[in-house]
């Protein structure tokens, strides 16, 4: 399955030169986390998020209106473009404990977003040719929500073997898979 059939499409972002204030301002019209920063021509250039809002205006005695999203940003752009497997964006995501990833055209332009709730709501119980594995998905859920750092005891690859998960469990797996949805909720634009 590619990108481009699970990602959302039309996404806000915001500038730099945007205010921490304006930036927040898109999540809260949009209900979402994280922002894609985009430069005048539309490449992404960096990953603006709540928390990146909020460490720096605790940590600065400034107002959210003085203070430049690209002073705060994630630089470090991770994306993926639409022509990408599903399975290798949830690879990166497990490696890097991404959330969500821009998604790109061949200019590094912005085209969508494929978050991890995008694909939980598309997964099916042993997945298929065409379909992402709940196994694979859970898996990238549980690295993104790792404390930074810490060994994934007793972790196994998502095509790993065994069904060995407890009831318990499988019921924290399914409340944590429902949080993470609500949670990464992506940047729509509005009409």
């Amino acid at each position: 399955m590619l990108v481009e059939e699970l990602m959302t499409r039309e996404v806000e972002s915001c500038r730099p030169e945007s205010s921490l204030a304006e930036a927040a301002g898109v999540m809260w019209r949009r209900d979402c986390g994280a922002v894609p920063v985009v430069d005048g021509g539309g490449g992404v250039v960096g990953m603006i998020t709540d928390r990146d809002i909020c460490m720096a205006l605790a940590t600065r005695r400034e107002y959210a209106s003085d203070v430049r999203v690209g002073e705060v940003m994630a630089a470090e752009v991770v994306s993926c473009t639409t022509e990408d497997d599903v399975r290798e964006a949830l690879e990166v995501m497990r490696q890097r404990q991404l959330r969500r990833l821009p998604v790109v055209d061949s200019q590094g332009r912005l085209t969508g977003i494929l978050s991890v709730a995008d694909v939980l709501r598309r997964t099916r119980k042993g997945g298929g040719r065409r379909r992402v594995k709940r196994r694979e998905a859970l898996a990238t859920l549980k690295a993104v929500f790792r404390p930074r750092g810490a060994e994934d005891e007793g972790a196994e690859a998502p095509d790993g073997g065994g069904e060995a998960a407890t009831e318990r469990d499988g019921a924290a797996a399914r409340d944590e898979a429902a949080q993470a949805a609500e949670d990464a909720r992506p940047a729509v634009q509005g009409p």
